[in-house]
């Protein structure tokens, strides 16, 4: 049986989460609040963790939204914890631990199209590069190119953060 191989451990992504935080913060220097948009489960598990660095960095008002998208079924409507008109005009940031192949974003992105915003950014952990559609991320922690066989798998639970490559 193959062993799985460490990708990422807690201290490189609490690193990681510090950058991209800081990579937010700038894009959104002039804005009062930003939504972050974490794709259930682990998106959205990073999306609180981006929070808390970013309230800890700058004084905007960080705002969680939780996107509910079936990965088996992308096209099944997309539900949020926020109601659309309260990401209206808004900064957002669609956050999810593994861009594999564009899937779950594309939707993502797609979904909060459907109101007009004043900025749309997309944020991952770990980007794969094995895109079926058109999308990237504006941040991200590591680029890793994989084969088509080997899967990343996230673990962000308190104290057992990891990412590796199974």
């Amino acid at each position: 049986m193959k062993e799985n191989i460490l990708i990422l451990d807690t201290e490189q992504i609490k690193h990681k989460v510090k950058r991209i935080a800081y990579q937010i913060y700038e894009s959104n220097i002039n804005e009062n609040e930003i939504i972050l948009a974490g794709i259930a489960d682990n998106g959205y598990r990073f999306a609180k963790l981006l929070k808390k660095e970013l309230e800890s960095i700058s004084p905007l008002r960080i705002e969680l939204c939780q996107v509910k998208i079936n990965k088996k079924e992308p096209l099944n409507p997309i539900s949020t914890s926020l109601e659309k008109n309260t990401y209206k005009d808004k900064s957002v940031v669609l956050v999810d631990d593994v861009l594999n192949s564009g899937t779950t974003l594309i939707y993502g992105v797609r979904h909060f199209l459907e109101v007009p915003l004043k900025q749309f950014q997309t944020a991952v952990l770990v980007d794969r590069s094995h895109k079926k559609y058109p999308v990237k991320a504006d941040f991200k922690g590591i680029s890793l190119s994989t084969s088509l066989n080997e899967t990343v798998k996230v673990s962000l639970r308190e104290n057992e953060e990891k990412a590796e490559l199974v």
